[in-house]
Parts: C-alpha cells; sequence; structure tokens
C-alpha cells in the first residue's frame, strides 16, 4: 500500500512554526492565489542547472507560485524540477525563497549558506532567480549554472 501525501492542513493542527509538519519543517503561513497556505521545508538537498540557457519556459515566471513554475519547468525537461516533484515538492520561487530566508533569520531552519540555492522564478529565457542564504539577497544568473534547489511543499490550511 502506496503512503498517501498529507493534502490539507487544518488551522487548529498547525504546530509551532520550526516544528515538525507533513515530511518537513512548517515554515509559516502565507496567501497564494486566495487560498492561506503552510509553507514546510524539506530535508532533501538536490543540485543541477535551472534548464536551458536561452529557452523562455511559459508558465515559469511567476514570483510566487513556485508549485506552478516547478511544473512548467519540468514539462521543459529540468531535471531538478522533476526531482523536486518526485519528492511531492516543488522549487521554491522568489517569495517562498524569502519566506524561507526569514525563517532562517529567525532561526526556526537551518539553509546552507556556502551555496547559491535555484528559486523557480524565472527571470528570461536566459536568466532564473536564485538566493544566497547566508547574506539574505536575491538576483538571477544564466539558467545552466550548477546550484543546489532545496524543496518545499505548500498545504492549504483549512
Amino acid at each position: 500500500m502506496t503512503k498517501q501525501a498529507q493534502q490539507t492542513v487544518l488551522a487548529a493542527e498547525l504546530p509551532e512554526r520550526g516544528q515538525h509538519l507533513a515530511g518537513g519543517v512548517f515554515v509559516t503561513r502565507y496567501w497564494l492565489n486566495g487560498v492561506e497556505r503552510a509553507l514546510i521545508l524539506l530535508a532533501d538537498e538536490l543540485s543541477g542547472p535551472w534548464g536551458e540557457c536561452g529557452v523562455k519556459i511559459e508558465g515559469a515566471d511567476s514570483y510566487s507560485d513556485g508549485e506552478a513554475n516547478t511544473r512548467a519547468m519540468a514539462e521543459a525537461g529540468s531535471v531538478i524540477a522533476v526531482k523536486a516533484l518526485e519528492l511531492d515538492g516543488f522549487i521554491p520561487s522568489c517569495l517562498e525563497g524569502q519566506l524561507l530566508m526569514a525563517a532562517k533569520a529567525d532561526g526556526l531552519v537551518e539553509l546552507r549558506d556556502d551555496r547559491y540555492h535555484w528559486l523557480s522564478s524565472q527571470r528570461s529565457a536566459y536568466y532564473a532567480y536564485y538566493m544566497g542564504f547566508g547574506g539574505g539577497w536575491l538576483t538571477f544568473d544564466v539558467k545552466y549554472g550548477e546550484r543546489l534547489a532545496r524543496p518545499v511543499r505548500s498545504l492549504p490550511i483549512q
């Protein structure tokens, strides 16, 4: 029998930030597309290029919706996106990456600050965003660079 991934979380059952939830660490509550959600950081660490430089991926340019970005990336052949989805997670968007940085600054999660982390938000056909969790800054670079990706999961709060 396969284990079914948790699909929602009840507001009354949310743990404190930094505590275990749905296979990861509960980062924070946030709103996405009119739905309140729980952002969860997974322990897995992926590595690879964002995608093909010079190719604009339709549907991967949301600043806030990392799951939609990651699905578009995977459909275009991004190996790290496919791996993130196989973990029942996704690569965080710019917004979700900044929420992770806030949780790191509050001492609630651990994120490597010796390597740069890809975010799923695409800037153009040539560039995608990444985050440096050491200094907390957000910037972009060419898509073929080798970087880490730290998958997250997002559950609707009921």
